[in-house]
């Protein structure tokens, strides 16, 4: 009887923790990493980063957060904070991955509507869709030249149109890019006469969108500098005091220690809740 009721037990046990062991859709969990993958491949792409592979953003962030987390001990010599400079120092570069992808998609916006300016001008002109596109590496504005100078490379090499535009919205990153391709790539298969209005509208339409989200991106400007002054303030005196011997002994025990991890947490909380509230949700990209 004490068998069958150990085994019972354990066998509810095992039915408990079940879901998280060997969860039910487990291809949506093992689709899941390359999506994330895949999402920050398009940063870095965004970012302007093609060279640099997921791995290398891995490796070069783990070392950069033993490297703060050692010079951080041999400056500071306060565990807790050792250990807030290794995670900080980790997250850096995916930050400034992300910042970068940010700062790249607002001057894109400006840029766009003379790229579909330009694409309209070519299929007036009567050049064929493909060598429209590939005239933007010639003729189209200085910063987006690159990505449309690869795609000529790949359109001479293979003759395949939808290959060429996929690699391209991959390189491009952007939900306005996607956009104006698919236009393309609908024209071209579908056929219509239609294509030049349609491009001259979604130009106005950038256009327009650019200089209403400059103008509230201006307005809101001082919540974002807010929310980084009182991210910085409170760490740059915590690092002056701690380099005083008592104060370093101070926070060397467990209650200095759970001050430091709980004003980190807080102070991570209230940072993306003001970046929430001061800053314009971004465009999703439909068309991957």
């Amino acid at each position: 009887m004490t068998l069958l009721l150990g085994c019972g037990i354990g066998l509810g046990l095992v039915l408990i923790v079940s879901p998280l062991l060997w969860p039910a859709n487990l291809r949506r969990v093992q689709r899941s990493r390359p999506h994330m993958l895949a999402a920050m491949d398009a940063r870095l792409a965004l970012a302007g980063m093609h060279t640099i592979s997921v791995p290398v953003l891995v490796a070069v962030s783990v070392l950069l957060g033993l490297v703060a987390a050692a010079l951080t001990l041999l400056f500071v010599p306060v565990l807790a904070l050792t250990i807030t400079a290794g995670i900080v120092a980790t997250a850096l570069p995916v930050v400034i991955v992300n910042w970068r992808a940010r700062n790249r998609r607002k001057a894109n916006r400006v840029l766009w509507p003379d790229v579909v300016d330009h694409l309209v001008s070519a299929v007036r002109a009567g050049l064929a869709l493909p060598d429209s596109v590939a005239t933007l590496a010639h003729h189209g504005p200085a910063a987006s030249r690159e990505p449309f100078a690869v795609f000529e490379r790949d359109y001479r090499a293979t003759g395949n149109f939808s290959v060429c535009i996929d690699h391209l919205k991959l390189r491009l990153a952007d939900p306005v890019a996607d956009r104006i391709l698919e236009t393309l790539r609908m024209s071209r298969e579908v056929g219509g006469s239609d294509l030049t209005t349609v491009l001259r509208n979604l130009s106005a339409y950038l256009r327009q969108e650019a200089a209403i989200r400059s103008e509230v991106e201006a307005r809101q400007s001082w919540v974002l500098n807010a929310a980084r002054l009182g991210v910085a303030s409170p760490w740059i005196i915590l690092l002056l005091l701690a380099s005083r011997p008592e104060a370093a002994l101070a926070y060397n025990t467990p209650a200095g220690g759970v001050i430091i991890v709980s004003g980190l947490a807080v102070t991570i909380i209230a940072y993306r809740c003001m970046i929430a509230l001061g800053r314009l949700p971004d465009e999703r990209r439909w068309f991957q």
